[in-house]
């Protein structure tokens, strides 16, 4: 049984000797997978025939997009068509002998399935279950669709980003779907953790609303405390263009502004009693942000960062993500990690934080749909004529090597 399987862990690969099987789609759930086999566990990624739907979210480079190539790194693929009855037997008898299952349907499809955490763990009563879904599994919405941008929307965050145009936008990236998996390897890290004293796994229920919401911090109280209208936290704090780009100048205490404004050559704004402090300057923001903006244009982005950096004031260039890979000092800390996968070519990423060592290199590309169904099961414990009928049933596929 799972709880009683012999794990080999390193500094390296901590979860080493752990077996995942990871039927999520999209980012969260297999970003979450993704995660713990960059930690060394072992992950089955379980695909239906139509494959994760986001291999087609995007522009297509083979049977991948960005979105199935970066968040499917270090995994294997069955294709299982659990609409099969015989496919469903094959999900029991895997799951009896993992330790982490992570599924991503809306809630209660996989209850129906069979595959519901009550019905797997009396087999496997040390099976850490999670369940990712848009807005949890109980509550009034529960059974809402959801995505990514309906969480920042739901959550809050999409009001709190509010552009020069006025109007609120999502995050263009998918904060939601990111942190829901951050959150969901989080919970089941601290559950392994407590599996080994316990002796027990049990269901997990992370979701993208909830997730989100986590990530405002002290936005929730700040917007009771303050009557629903909050002040900026850091005027002049923000993004800045300048002759030839732009920029982001921050502060994080007064002298950092009487600083700012000495390195602009404009103490008047340093002395102007409409911008003493933190609380002063967000009341009068158009102002001050008005005339800051006119300064800035002045000057190349390079001149006003050799000005700023030696005032000791926080400000860097905003880089696009292809500027950011090519950055000097990205390049010279190995902050990126590239896998090349077949039929896409090479595939850059940020390399997950707090690794202990490159680990994260010797990653396996991600896989085709359904291209380790055979050696899975094999290593299961599956005959070859009972993997080849499965085939023929149309249970299981195997991609064409």
């Amino acid at each position: 049984m799972p709880i009683n399987r012999m794990l080999s862990p390193t500094h390296e690969a901590p979860y080493r000797g752990l077996r995942v099987l990871d039927f999520g789609q999209g980012i969260a759930s297999p970003y979450c997978a993704m995660l713990l086999g960059v930690y060394g566990a072992e992950i089955i990624k379980v695909e239906p025939p139509e494959g994760d739907w986001s291999r087609f979210l995007g522009t297509t480079y083979g049977n991948h997009t960005t979105l199935s190539a970066v968040y499917n790194r270090g995994k294997r693929s069955l294709c299982l068509d659990l609409k099969h009855k015989d496919a469903i037997a094959v999900a029991r008898r895997l799951a009896k002998d993992c330790d982490v299952l992570i599924e991503g349907f809306r809630p209660g499809v996989a209850a129906r399935l069979g595959i519901g955490y009550e019905e797997l763990s009396r087999d496997n009563p040390g099976l850490i279950y999670l369940s990712v879904s848009a807005f949890g599994q109980s509550g009034p919405y529960s059974k809402r669709p959801g995505s990514d941008s309906v969480a920042q929307a739901f959550s809050g965050l999409v009001s709190i980003n509010v552009g020069n145009d006025k109007t609120p936008h999502r995050v263009g990236t998918t904060v939601s779907d990111v942190v829901t998996g951050v959150y969901a390897f989080q919970a089941i890290s601290t559950t392994l953790f407590a599996r080994a004293t316990v002796g027990t796994g049990r269901w997990i229920d992370v979701n993208l609303c909830q997730s989100t919401a986590a990530l405002l911090g002290h936005k929730v109280a700040e917007h009771i405390l303050e009557g629903g209208a909050p002040r900026a936290l850091n005027v002049p704090a923000g993004s800045y263009q300048t002759r030839d780009g732009w920029m982001m100048v921050t502060l994080v205490n007064e002298p950092q502004y009487k600083r700012l404004c000495a390195a602009i050559e404009r103490d008047d704004l340093a002395n102007d009693p409409r911008f003493a402090d933190f609380a002063s300057r967000a009341d009068a923001a158009d102002t001050l942000i008005s005339q800051l903006r006119e300064v800035f244009l002045a000057r190349p982005t390079d001149v006003w960062l050799s000005r700023l950096h030696a005032a000791d004031i926080i400000a860097e260039r905003i880089l696009n993500p292809g500027e950011w890979l090519r950055n000097p000092h990205v390049e010279a800390t190995n902050a990126s990690v590239c896998q090349d996968t077949p039929g896409v070519g090479p595939v850059y990423t940020p390399r997950t934080p707090g690794i202990a060592s490159l680990s994260e290199d010797a990653l396996c590309p991600a896989p085709d749909i359904g291209q380790d169904s055979v050696a899975v099961l094999t290593e299961a414990g599956f005959d070859r004529n009972t993997i080849d009928d499965l085939i023929a049933a149309g249970a299981v596929r195997q991609a064409r090597q």
